[in-house]
């Protein structure tokens, strides 16, 4: 299986986790970053596990916007390491926190932006963007003609998630799909064809979760409870939903 989205530069002994994982049968992950030193650091584990972590980099839309001087340097970074990058992410739109959602069109201006130097370079988007953001992230991606994208852990209107679908984006659940009737539902609305698997790791889960570090592992939970609402064979659901991941994330 491939984490597609987790902060894996928020976890220590990354060497020996690694080890555990793909012993495990974890193949790769989907390393999103929240700022530019996190940007960096990402760039730094996909030198060292070039073959295991997709890297993207991007600015977390629930913290405050970047500085000019750092938004610029993100820029050129983004640029110069390219042949390095598998996406632009995280980004997206705020909805948790005040400070941000207080400053909303700011984040639309920004996000504007991210979505032409996605087209411009052929990269897919990582975003957040959830509830009415979810709305107005698509109409930005359709404005900019951005042809892929993934919407992490979506939670948006039937008919939102209808037209994301329509659109040919791609939708990940997180093990909240194993014990949460919102993120079970969602599923009723995305074909295989466009579903992914995501931990948003280190965030915590509870249901059957609760106690437990959040790490890659955890994709076996969900993948079984995927395949029993879609009402298919686990093997056949791993196999589409990694097809998908490597199809958006090369």
């Amino acid at each position: 299986m491939i984490d597609a989205h987790i902060h894996l530069d928020q976890y220590d002994q990354i060497d020996d986790r690694i080890k555990a994982w793909e012993k495990a049968g974890i193949s790769g992950v989907v390393a999103v970053s929240t700022d530019l030193p996190s940007s960096y650091r990402t760039l730094e584990l996909k030198q060292r596990f070039p073959s295991f972590v997709h890297a993207a980099i991007g600015f977390h839309p629930e913290q405050p916007l970047p500085s000019s001087c750092d938004w610029e340097e993100w820029i050129r970074l983004v640029q110069q390491e390219r042949q390095q990058l598998s996406a632009i992410g995280e980004v997206g739109l705020p909805h948790y926190a005040a400070e941000a959602v207080a400053h909303y069109q700011d984040y639309c201006e920004r996000l504007e932006q991210i979505a032409q130097i996605a087209v411009s370079l052929s990269l897919p988007l990582a975003l957040h963007a959830v509830y009415e953001g979810a709305e107005t992230a698509l109409s930005i991606l359709q404005k900019h003609a951005v042809k892929n994208a993934h919407f992490h852990w979506l939670k948006a209107e039937a008919a939102i998630i209808k037209k994301i679908v329509q659109c040919g984006y791609y939708i990940s659940v997180t093990p909240e799909v194993c014990y949460r009737e919102r993120d079970r539902k969602l599923l009723s609305f995305v074909p295989i064809e466009q579903l992914l698997l995501e931990t948003d790791g280190p965030w915590p889960f509870a249901g059957p979760f609760s106690g437990m570090k959040t790490s890659p592992l955890l994709l076996k939970h969900s993948l079984q409870a995927v395949a029993a609402l879609y009402e298919r064979d686990v093997e056949s659901v791993q196999t589409a939903i990694i097809a998908n991941t490597k199809r958006i994330y090369r």
